[in-house]
């Protein structure tokens, strides 16, 4: 009696990182890879938890926007991963242009300097904007590297998802900073808004010591009374 058929397996490539065995800087290159995932699922979900503002709401659309993007050119460029390493990586049925990394941490990159730079994500001073606004980069060029080293993409792949995320990053703050924001006050005051208690607090000067302040002053005031 002959075996079924078996049906090809196909990996889910934003998760799937290998690296050669006992080298230790691809070790930790495949952790940098995991960087989109850490964000992903840690950062924004963590925002909506705890925070839930509408600017962060805004900056996960446009990075879930942004990697539609992606798939829509890569199944229609369908450019080929390195042809050398991709059966070694189980990655040769999947297209590898352009790089979904490196356009996903060039996208967060980019939006998140902008609105450190113009918005000031709750920081008055113009010096600690500045320093928070170059706290991505490190990690959005260790992921491009990351990708070429350990065999996923080529270095035009990675160039094209980069060049691609920032561009698509600017032209997003763009939209939320110019045209999205004029809703936001309607989407406060909407029944959705109130009942998951969505807010927009840019226009904060210092939104931690105002936050501070008043949590302090909430701490008191029973006590007061």
């Amino acid at each position: 009696m002959e075996d079924p058929p078996t049906a090809a397996l196909k990996a889910v490539t934003l998760t799937h990182v290998r690296y050669p065995r006992g080298d230790s800087l691809g070790h930790f290159l495949a952790w940098v890879s995991l960087i989109p995932v850490f964000i992903s699922f840690g950062g924004f979900i963590s925002h909506f938890v705890f925070r839930r503002e509408l600017q962060g709401l805004c900056f996960a659309l446009g990075l879930i926007i942004s990697q539609v993007i992606n798939e829509l050119i890569k199944s229609s460029i369908q450019q080929s991963r390195p042809s050398s390493m991709c059966a070694v990586l189980e990655v040769c049925d999947s297209h590898g242009w352009p790089s979904s990394h490196s356009q996903f941490m060039f996208f967060f990159s980019t939006y998140f300097s902008l609105l450190c730079l113009i918005n000031g994500v709750g920081v008055s001073s113009p010096s600690s904007r500045r320093i928070i606004a170059l706290l991505p980069w490190p990690s959005a060029f260790l992921t491009l590297y990351s990708r070429v080293y350990l065999g996923y993409h080529t270095v035009p792949q990675v160039l094209a998802g980069s060049t691609l995320g920032l561009l698509l990053g600017a032209g997003w703050y763009w939209i939320v900073d110019t045209m999205l924001v004029d809703f936001f006050p309607a989407v406060e005051e909407s029944a959705i808004g109130r009942f998951l208690y969505i807010k927009d607090s840019t226009h904060i000067p210092n939104v931690l010591k105002f936050e501070y302040d008043n949590a302090r002053a909430a701490t008191k005031k029973p006590a007061k009374d």
